[in-house]
């Protein structure tokens, strides 16, 4: 059942959502070669706590940590340990805060240091599909709309569009309805309404499409062994339109990156 948000529950949606934002700027702060992502993980949830929240992944589903942190070939779901990132690597970082009763759920790909051409290609246009999918979660649209979008703007690079794991939506429980899949077709699906909230996250291969999972319970990644990028936004359908609760903008000054690619979904 799909659960339409109150413009109060969205201002709330809002501010977990800012919260997950950032913590995703501190942790940008702090990516380079030599750090653990277990180190950043406790960082993220010092941090979380201080602004009043819980982080939304410690314990869900008897996740062990704050953040779901999936390095290169790891797909999403990736456990933070001791082991220390290198030159060269991409690291798909996950992040839940729950406060007033609300969630939010929020991802970014990093690049560790300098990162192969075709690598920084394959973030940049699953990024790009972000934005491309938004577009569609608009009133009146479809769920296939935005799968559909992602889809068709990925593959034409020749990228593969991991099926198994989707968006979803997002309120007082982390997963809510409906599903939202980075693939589809037009015109199929659910029909999106006012005051509906959702996490669009792409999962984009730069090579097969399929997965594997470790004996861990958790990580998932390619079956080819070829990176994958992941990134995710926060977006409530607000007169009609699409609008963003979280951002990329602690990220960005964090690293240095001017971009005004958030602008077309602020009120």
């Amino acid at each position: 059942m799909i659960i339409i948000k109150t413009p109060e529950e969205i201002d709330l949606m809002r501010e977990s959502a800012l919260i997950v934002s950032r913590t995703l700027g501190i942790v940008a702060s702090e990516i380079k070669p030599g750090i653990t992502t277990l180190s950043l993980d406790k960082l993220a949830e010092e941090f979380i706590r201080d602004q009043g929240a819980e982080p939304g992944f410690l314990g869900l589903y008897d996740f062990p940590n704050t953040l779901c942190m999936s390095p290169n070939a790891q797909i999403v779901h990736g456990i933070p340990n001791d082991t220390p990132l290198n030159e060269g690597d991409i690291i798909s970082v996950d992040c839940g805060a729950l406060k007033n009763g609300f969630y939010g759920d929020h991802a970014y790909t990093f690049e560790v240091g300098e990162v192969a051409e075709e690598t920084k290609k394959l973030l940049q246009i699953t990024k790009e599909s972000l934005y491309v999918g938004m577009r569609e979660f608009r009133a009146g649209n479809r769920v296939g709309d935005v799968g559909s979008a992602i889809q068709n703007y990925t593959e034409k690079h020749g990228y593969g569009v991991v099926r198994e794991l989707v968006g979803h939506g997002l309120g007082k429980v982390m997963h809510e309805d409906p599903e939202m899949p980075n693939y589809g077709r037009r015109g199929r699906g659910k029909k999106f309404k006012e005051g509906m909230v959702v996490a669009i996250e792409p999962m984009i291969n730069m090579g097969t499409q399929r997965i594997n999972q470790l004996k861990d319970g958790w990580t998932i990644l390619t079956a080819d062994g070829k990176p994958s990028a992941h990134f995710e936004h926060d977006v409530a359908i607000i007169n009609g339109k699409p609008e963003l609760l979280s951002t990329f903008k602690y990220i960005y000054d964090a690293l240095g990156i001017s971009s005004n690619e958030e602008e077309e979904f602020r009120s």
